[in-house]
């Protein structure tokens, strides 16, 4: 097989994963390096042993590519194939209906990769579309985009003219909830985006009334289309536990139903955000749901595998599910006139 093919692949499962990430980085700089010498270059200095030799080619990575160069599926990928075969979802299921996926980040704020690397990985997936949503500038340690920077950011959106290649990229942001329950970023810049997803991300641990205020003046600005990983909180993972946070669900919920906003199932393992008892109580209320990935790495795409057996373990029927609609379909309920 195509050895930077089969390098990417290796890369893509190890996020999906949620491995080191100096691991499937490893991966990706591997398939950098070999990528501009095309498959004979490659195939000749494997074969005079220069590969082998060449700086950032490391013994594993070697190996792939020899295997690769070969006509072989590498071990190392059959592996990881025959593991991912277990997790498949059934026909039929909640995750086969998605079409797409409303929050991603790139290397523009804390993600690790580019625009083109996530759209390709989307598409692998099978994704008609997927939105682009960094995050906003008050969330500097992630380096969270500007006016200004959003601006090029929605220019290079637009000269990468994905519409026609199988995949439809969508303009977003991840925005911060400030303290005051305004949005972090210019009422002209959230007007101009496809989607957007509102978080809180600071002070968490607010008494109850200060937050649900918070998340009230979030969740009826007009530009808020989903209310993302609403409790904040963290069970598992490298960054520890935090508890959730403190609100009124039943009141905030049923401010994101009178204003069509879709409550997030965040589908990252150490989030699983709402818990269970909240995904059941803004069913109950009638509110839409967005199943995302949050994905900060191209094979963290394949998370909302997770999010979507929660959501119909749940109950949570398909067309309630915004991302399980067209892409023209969720651009009206994402931009009605009325907004």
């Amino acid at each position: 097989m195509d050895p930077v093919e089969a390098l990417e692949e290796i890369a893509f499962r190890l996020e999906r994963e949620l491995a080191s990430r100096y691991k499937s980085k490893a991966f990706r700089k591997a398939a950098g390096i070999i990528e501009p010498l095309g498959a004979a270059e490659v195939a000749a200095q494997v074969a005079d042993g220069r590969l082998k030799r060449t700086a950032g080619i490391g013994a594993t990575t070697y190996t792939v590519i020899e295997q690769a160069t070969d006509g072989r599926v590498p071990d190392y990928l059959a592996d990881l194939r025959e593991r991912d075969a277990a997790t498949d979802a059934p026909p039929g299921s909640l995750r086969t209906k998605l079409r797409g996926d409303l929050h991603s980040h790139t290397e523009w704020s804390d993600g690790t990769t580019s625009i083109e690397t996530m759209a390709r990985a989307a598409e692998a997936l099978g994704h008609e579309y997927l939105v682009i949503s960094d995050h906003s500038p008050n969330l500097k340690v992630a380096r969270g985009l500007t006016a200004e920077r959003l601006a090029e950011q929605l220019e290079i959106i637009e000269a990468l003219d994905v519409h026609g290649s199988g995949i439809r990229l969508l303009t977003g942001i991840e925005v911060d909830i400030l303290v005051d329950g305004t949005l972090d970023q210019t009422p002209e810049m959230l007007g101009q985006l496809d989607i957007v997803v509102a978080s809180v991300h600071s002070k968490l641990r607010a008494d109850a009334a200060t937050m649900t205020r918070r998340m009230l003046g979030g969740v009826t600005n007009p530009r808020t289309n989903v209310l993302g990983h609403c409790t904040g909180r963290l069970v598992q993972g490298s960054r520890g536990t935090r508890p959730q946070s403190e609100f009124d669900a039943r009141r905030v919920f049923e401010a994101c139903a009178e204003n069509s906003v879709a409550v997030e199932i965040n589908s990252r393992p150490e989030r699983q955000d709402p818990p269970d008892d909240l995904i059941a109580l803004a069913l109950e209320i009638g509110c839409l749901f967005s199943i995302d990935s949050d994905a900060h790495a191209p094979g963290q795409l394949g998370l909302l595998d997770l999010g979507a057996a929660r959501a119909e373990k749940a109950g949570v029927p398909a067309d309630r599910v915004v991302n399980t609609w067209p892409a023209e379909k969720l651009l009206e309920w994402a931009r009605p006139a009325s907004r």
